[in-house]
């Protein structure tokens, strides 16, 4: 598959180029049927209305969920703190910070950030997962993981997990700001992407 290649885009107007639309048809059951229901909802109620937060609230909701996992770095502690008083207006909020076991890079051999530093704690995502899942949390959010740590903490995480921040230290969180920079483009893939 190319589709981010395609010029077409038929699917958008019903074409089935996979020949899967009826195997993935019967797949759209119980709790993923539900999840389509609440998430095309939000979509059709509040295009271009509500803040990504804002939706990640009305879904929690619209699914029933009572206990919300975050899931955060450090580095975005206060964000997390006020994102956690926010969701405790509605939910059961577990938060949990990305060196909750206290592991010192050593153990691993891992690469420190800080060479002189003696005791260099690492990012946990497999730790965090499982605190989560020891609170029984029906949704987890990610806010602010490192690239891998977001990925080990969502194969980890017994429940479904959404992103609400990416981590880019170099564009504030905002990955795609790379994207429309056609300077930065240019000058670091070395080719025009129109």
């Amino acid at each position: 598959m190319r589709c981010a290649l395609c010029e077409k885009k038929e699917c958008y107007a019903g074409k089935d180029c996979v020949q899967l639309k009826e195997v993935v048809q019967k797949r759209y059951t119980g709790e993923d049927l539900r999840s389509m229901e609440v998430s095309t909802s939000i979509e059709s109620r509040y295009y271009m209305e509500k803040t990504r937060l804002e939706e990640l609230i009305l879904y929690a909701r619209g699914m029933n969920y009572q206990r919300i996992g975050i899931a955060f770095c450090i580095g975005m502690e206060k964000e997390a703190k006020i994102i956690h008083k926010i969701l405790e207006n509605d939910f059961e909020v577990h938060s949990v910070c990305c060196k909750v076991c206290g592991i010192d890079k050593d153990q691993f051999g891992l690469e420190k950030l800080h060479s002189k530093v003696g005791l260099e704690a690492m990012c946990d995502p497999v730790g965090q997962a499982m605190v989560l899942n020891n609170e029984g949390t029906q949704m987890n959010v990610i806010l602010g993981l490192c690239m891998g740590h977001d990925i080990l903490f969502t194969k980890h995480s017994e429940a479904p997990v959404t992103t609400l921040a990416v981590k880019d230290r170099v564009l504030a969180h905002n990955p795609l700001g790379a994207i429309y920079s056609n300077y930065y483009l240019k000058r670091r893939f070395k080719g025009g992407f129109e």
